[in-house]
């Protein structure tokens, strides 16, 4: 899964990578009452990159810990748990899974699924890097999420419609 810019590119070896939770984050940032920005994480609860010998046919399946919600006050990491929005006693996993690698003018780009309280739809996350090293790969990127289209829709105009996904992989044999 190499990414278009050279200057961040080392293709890794195929086979099957094991995304490593500890060293791994997927941060958001979204809006409260469309001014206040509001970062925070999720983490990983198991995921693996798939690496083919053609990249255009490797994969990715992750599993992210809903309840990991975590913004840095607990009022409001609670709430967004709660059934109002993530629902995490029914719904404990938000999974992403792909099954291949566009490239595009633009660069690299994973056209995915991305299921959140069983509803599930398309996500792109556009690739920043990959870089191999050895038995280990470090990659990131970047995904924009409509809450809206995943029937999280409570408190609409006092809560960011949109969450800026970063995430930072790192992943081994």
């Amino acid at each position: 899964m190499a990414t278009s810019n050279a200057a961040e590119r080392s293709s890794p070896a195929a086979g099957s990578y094991e995304i490593d939770p500890a060293a791994s984050t997927v941060r958001f940032e979204t809006r409260a009452f469309g001014l206040l920005p509001v970062h925070g994480t999720f983490t990983i609860g198991q995921g693996r990159i798939t690496v083919a010998e053609t990249p255009e046919e490797s994969s990715v399946d992750v599993e992210l810990d809903a309840a990991s919600f975590a913004s840095g006050i607990q009022r409001r990491d609670d709430h967004v748990r709660s059934s109002d929005f993530l629902d995490v006693e029914r719904h404990p996993t938000i999974h992403f899974g792909c099954s291949g690698l566009e490239r595009t003018a633009q660069g690299d780009v994973l056209q995915g699924e991305l299921t959140v309280c069983e509803v599930t739809r398309p996500v792109v996350v556009t690739i920043g890097s990959v870089v191999a090293e050895g038995k280990r790969i470090t990659a990131n990127g970047t995904a924009s999420i409509d809450r809206y289209a995943f029937g999280v829709s409570k408190s609409k105009g006092m809560v960011g419609r949109r969450l800026k996904i970063t995430l930072d992989i790192v992943a081994g044999r």
